[in-house]
């Protein structure tokens, strides 16, 4: 299928749309009225639940390895993962998937 530039662009402005009518009407619709608390619970989980989602295909799937899932993605993604769970840091987890993903690259050009 190929697409003109037009087309492509009124996909994205569709899709936001969509996105935003979407969100403003479970969100915005509320208004100044208190949410139960079970929801205001669930809501919490929100951004910790849209990392992983983001990473995990990347990882089980990745497109720059021919073999599909290597040794590294595996490593990095490890590592993240247990950084994370013992400093209760996410941003100490990325750091340390980064180091271990781009170790082979930095060894290489000392």
């Amino acid at each position: 299928m190929n697409y003109s530039q037009f087309e492509i662009w009124l996909i994205i402005a569709l899709i936001a749309v969509g996105t935003f009518a979407i969100r403003f009407s479970f969100l915005g619709l509320i208004g100044s009225k208190r949410m139960a608390p079970v929801i205001e619970r669930t809501l919490r989980f929100t951004p910790v639940a849209v990392l992983p989602g983001m990473v995990a295909p990347l990882v089980l799937w990745p497109t720059d390895a021919a073999d599909g899932v290597t040794l590294l993605h595996l490593a990095a993604a490890s590592a993240a993962v247990g950084t994370a769970y013992l400093t209760r840091k996410v941003i100490w987890g990325m750091l340390a998937g980064l180091g271990v993903f781009f170790a082979p690259v930095i060894f290489a050009l000392l």
